[in-house]
C-alpha cells in the first residue's frame, strides 16, 4: 500500500541499512531532509583510534546525499550524548551494572533529543533500524501505536527500541524493517549507492570504531584487585578494575587451567570472582527481577506467559512475568541463561510484538550462593 506524502527527517549514518531506508523514501515520493548527528565522543577519544574516525562515515553520507539528491543538516549532539547516554554508561559501568548504551541512545537522542530539535516540522522520523511499527484504534477511538519484530531474526533491533513512549513510537519510521539484510544489500546494488559494498559497524553507538574497553579506562582508569575463585575463596591472579569484567565473560582472564568465567563482582573490594565449572548443573540461572519498566503501548501486559530477550540477538527465553503493584516484576525462563546481570535490559515479546523492557535489577541462582554487588560511593 502506497503511502501519503509526507515530510520526514531520515537519520543517517553511512552505513547501508539507512542509506537503503533513504533511498526507499525517496523512491516513495516523500519529502526527505537527512541528517548526520555528530557524536562529542568521535573527537574526545579520537586519540584511542584512527584520526577523526567519523570523517568516513560523513564521507559516505554526504556522497549518498548528493546522489540521492537529499538536503543534508550535520546536527552537533555532543552535549545530549554525554548527558544523556555517557553518563549513564560510565555510572552504571562503575557501579558494577552492565549497561546498553544503544537503548539510552534511541529512547534519549534519536526520538529524543532530535525529535525536540526538529519540533513538529516533519511528521516522522525515520532510521535504519530492522523493526516495524504499526497502529491500532480502540473501541474508544484512541490509537495505540505497536512496534512489531523484523523478520531477519538475526538483525532484527526491537531490543534496541523497547524503551520508546507512545509519543515517540507514533514518530517514528522504518522503511527496511519488513527486510533482511540481503534483501537490504540486494537494494544497495540495485540503487548503485556509494557505501553499497562496505561492512556493518559492529561497535556501540557513541564509539564507533573506539574499542569499549579503551573508553572505560579514559574515563575510569585502571585499579588492581583481586580475582578470586568462586567456590573455593582462592586468589588465582590480578586484575585490572573490576568494571573491566561482565558477569558471564569468559574471554580476557588471563587464567590458566580454565575456561574461567566472571561469576560475580564486589565494588566495594574491587574483587572480581570465578569459577571453571560456571555450567555445572548445580548452578541454575533462571529468575531475576526487573525495575524501570516500560510498556510501549502504556499499559502492562496482561499475559504472564510471554518471551524475553536479555541482549539483542536471536535467542529468546519462554518465561512467566510476574507484575507487581508498583511496577517492578519477578521473571522465571523456561531454561537457564548463563549470562544474567544487573542493569541488563530484559526485553518482552508476544508472538511478534515487543511489548517493552525493564532493567534487571537482582538476577539470583534460586539458592545457591551469590556475591552481592556493593555500590561504592
Amino acid at each position: 500500500m502506497t503511502m501519503k506524502k509526507q515530510k520526514i527527517a531520515m537519520l543517517i549514518s553511512g552505513g547501508v541499512d539507512s542509506t537503503v531506508a533513504l533511498r526507499l523514501l525517496k523512491e516513495q515520493g516523500h519529502d526527505i531532509t537527512a541528517f548526520y548527528l555528530k557524536i562529542w565522543l568521535e573527537d574526545e577519544l579520537s586519540y584511542l583510534g584512527s584520526t577523526c574516525p567519523w570523517e568516513e562515515d560523513l564521507s559516505f553520507v554526504r556522497s549518498v546525499c548528493d546522489q540521492a539528491g537529499v538536503p543534508l543538516e550535520i546536527l552537533s549532539a555532543q552535549k545530549e550524548y554525554w548527558d544523556y547516554v555517557v553518563a549513564y554508561t560510565i555510572a552504571e559501568i562503575k557501579a558494577g551494572r552492565t549497561p546498553n548504551p544503544d537503548v539510552l541512545c534511541n529512547k534519549q537522542i534519536k526520538f529524543g533529543f532530535f525529535a525536540d530539535y526538529i519540533d513538529q516540522k516533519y511528521e516522522k522520523i525515520a532510521t535504519g533500524h530492522y523493526a516495524s511499527s504499526c497502529a491500532k484504534a480502540t473501541e474508544d477511538g484512541a490509537v495505540t501505536y505497536f512496534l512489531k519484530k523484523a523478520p531477519d531474526e538475526i538483525k532484527d533491533q526491537t531490543y534496541f527500541l523497547s524503551h520508546l513512549s507512545q509519543q515517540q513510537l507514533s514518530r517514528a519510521l522504518f522503511p527496511i524493517g519488513h527486510l533482511t539484510k540481503p534483501e537490504v544489500r540486494e537494494l544497495a546494488q540495485k540503487f548503485d549507492v556509494p557505501n553499497k559494498d562496505r561492512k556493518d559497524s559492529q561497535g556501540i553507538c557513541f564509539l564507533g570504531k573506539l574499542k569499549f574497553n579503551d573508553f572505560i579506562k579514559h574515563y575510569l582508569g585502571e585499579q588492581p584487585g583481586d580475582m578470586i575463585e568462586f567456590e573455593t575463596g582462592k586468589k588465582l591472579g590480578t586484575h585490572k578494575g573490576f568494571w573491566f569484567h561482565t558477569i558471564g565473560q569468559r574471554q580476557g582472564s588471563g587464567l590458566s587451567g580454565g575456561p574461567w568465567y566472571v561469576i560475580a563482582k564486589d565494588t566495594a573490594k574491587n574483587i572480581v570472582y570465578f569459577s571453571a565449572n560456571y555450567y555445572s548443573p548445580d548452578k541454575v540461572r533462571n529468575t531475576f527481577n526487573i525495575e524501570q519498566c516500560n510498556w510501549l503501548s502504556g499499559k502492562s501486559p496482561e499475559k504472564q506467559n510471554l518471551h524475553v530477550k536479555i541482549r539483542h540477538g536471536k535467542n529468546m527465553h519462554e518465561c512467566t512475568l510476574i507484575l507487581n503493584p508498583d511496577g517492578t516484576g519477578h521473571v522465571k525462563l523456561a531454561r537457564d541463561d548463563q549470562g544474567l546481570a544487573a542493569g541488563q535490559f530484559a526485553v518482552f515479546y508476544d508472538g511478534e510484538y515487543c511489548l517493552g523492557a525493564g532493567v534487571i535489577c537482582t538476577p539470583s541462582n534460586d539458592g545457591n550462593p551469590v556475591i552481592t554487588t556493593h555500590v561504592a560511593e
